[in-house]
């Protein structure tokens, strides 16, 4: 497990994350958030000490253990697994930052349960969501994911506890004297990289491997993004495309782990924007499920590309925030059905309203799961002036 000095370190990565999130508007009397699993609690200990020492507000949440989640899901009636506990609301209106500790000490615990449910207590709280979205394009609100080391999180990535925080050590750079400086550098490198994306007038995109052909439309008034804040280790360059002009065949080569669920070899076929054509080797069902959640589950909310170069991680770690960020041979791509990101908007995203929104093409959806593919792929773009040319290949952007 991480030491003591390695948690201090994590911190400070997390506390600069925060900062960065929100572009360092932190003061004393802010309101910050600490959600953590159980073997999270040390870490969430330093992180709150820190916040206190800064004259901020830290707010604990311990979250649900597997055995009251599939409580919730298996004992519940339909208006208990919707039901929010009074206070949510305020919270979330009020909020300046949060840090989500992730540290799963189960990842299959709801594979019966019916993926409706899942799916509702996912719609009931998307107003939640909807509240800190709009704050944090307001820079009124900053959030960081992370993950921790876990038995169950190494057994399903077939790697021993000690070489899975080994993975998590060198992916945060916690090996480092000063993991922060590190961030630094990889941040200043792909900011490079997204102002050269950026510069391009694009009508397409055109990604290509083994088992994928699809065609991508970035739409308008859009901007690549990354390494914000939001996720510690993040290497991945995103945006949110157009969902109405996604074309032909994904297929993610990793497996996904989601709400208790294992889902493989998803394959899915696009026509006019929707996924029309939707397999999956495991979890066919919940598959199928999670697309007819609402009319935007079925439509892609983000497209995503990691370059070898930046990322250290190597290995399968049955983790999204993870494994969306894998470096290995050949890097990665993602997409994610479901929801978009307002900061990919190349404007003021406060002044984003929901009817613009739909006008450019960005999906709206209770849903946002990345599903990752690995193999080695040629990404090209189609230039509004005709021309084409590779962006993207051998893992690496071709800048």
């Amino acid at each position: 497990m991480l030491t003591d000095r390695k948690i201090e370190k994590y911190a400070d990565v997390l506390l600069w994350a925060l900062k960065m999130a929100r572009k360092g508007r932190y003061q004393k009397e802010d309101i910050v958030l600490i959600r953590y699993d159980l073997p999270g609690i040390r870490l969430a200990e330093v992180l709150q000490g820190r916040l206190l020492e800064m004259g901020m507000h830290p707010v604990m949440r311990l979250g649900l253990t597997p055995t009251m989640e599939r409580n919730l899901f298996t004992l519940a009636k339909d208006n208990q697994i919707m039901f929010h506990s009074p206070g949510e609301k305020a919270l979330c209106q009020n909020l300046n930052g949060s840090f989500y500790l992730h540290a799963p000490v189960s990842l299959t615990h709801l594979l019966d349960v019916d993926p409706k449910k899942i799916g509702k207590a996912a719609i009931a709280r998307k107003f939640l969501r909807d509240i800190l979205d709009k704050r944090e394009a307001r820079g009124e609100f900053g959030w960081t994911l992370s993950l921790l080391p876990t038995l169950e999180l190494a057994r399903h990535s077939q790697l021993s506890i000690g070489g899975y925080t080994s993975q998590i050590i060198k992916a945060c750079f916690l090996d480092k004297s000063d993991p922060v400086k590190e961030w630094k550098e990889v941040y200043k490198n792909a900011t490079t990289i997204k102002k050269w994306l950026n510069k391009m007038d694009v009508k397409a995109f055109y990604v290509e491997s083994d088992h994928m052909d699809l065609k991508i439309v970035p739409g308008n008034k859009r901007r690549w993004i990354g390494l914000s804040g939001h996720n510690i280790p993040s290497f991945e360059l995103f945006t949110s495309p157009d969902c109405r002009g996604t074309e032909g065949t994904y297929y993610a080569d990793q497996p996904s782990f989601r709400s208790g669920q294992h889902v493989e070899g998803v394959r899915l076929t696009f026509k006019e924007g929707a996924a029309v054509g939707r397999t999956a080797q495991k979890g066919q069902d919940f598959l199928v499920k999670q697309l007819r959640l609402d009319p935007g589950a079925c439509r892609v909310g983000e497209f995503s590309l990691t370059d070898r170069r930046f990322s250290r991680i190597d290995r399968f770690m049955a983790n999204t925030l993870f494994d969306e960020n894998y470096g290995g041979l050949y890097g990665n791509c993602h997409i994610a059905l479901g929801s978009s990101y307002s900061d990919t908007y190349d404007g003021d995203p406060s002044k984003l309203t929901k009817q613009m929104k739909k006008k450019l093409g960005f999906n709206d959806s209770a849903l946002h799961w990345d599903l990752v593919n690995t193999e080695n792929k040629t990404v090209s773009a189609e230039l509004t002036s005709g021309k084409k040319m590779v962006i993207y290949e051998n893992g690496m952007f071709t800048y």
